[in-house]
């Protein structure tokens, strides 16, 4: 978005261009929630001491889904709501756009 004297200009494309990094985000986020999940449900070998036992039960809540899992796949759902969001708005300008250019055009008119 290029700001101007009056308002702003607003630039389709480089909105088109963040949704796709929105995307790229996202799927590096998925990875992100996929190990997240792996790591939660492994077991730590740490031995069979009380103690052992004990952090590798800290361990596993820790990555579990009201750990790491848990905030991990949070940032995901609301990074989704953002690119729809992004999504919906980049669409509704361009139909907008579209509408006044085929106005403005020798379209038909009104009577």
């Amino acid at each position: 978005m290029a700001s101007k004297k009056q308002g702003y200009e607003l630039l389709p494309e480089e909105l088109v261009d963040q949704v796709r990094a929105l995307v790229d985000i996202a799927d590096q986020t998925n990875g992100l929630v996929s190990s997240a999940q792996r790591l939660g449900e492994h077991n730590p070998l740490l031995g069979s001491a009380p103690p052992a036992l004990h952090l590798a039960l800290r361990l596993r809540d820790a990555a579990g889904p009201s750990g790491l899992t848990g905030e991990v796949s949070a940032a995901d759902t609301e990074l989704a709501s953002y690119h729809r969001a992004l999504q919906a708005t980049v669409h509704r300008y361009q139909e907008g756009d579209s509408e006044v250019a085929w106005q403005l055009s020798d379209g038909p008119t009104a009577t």
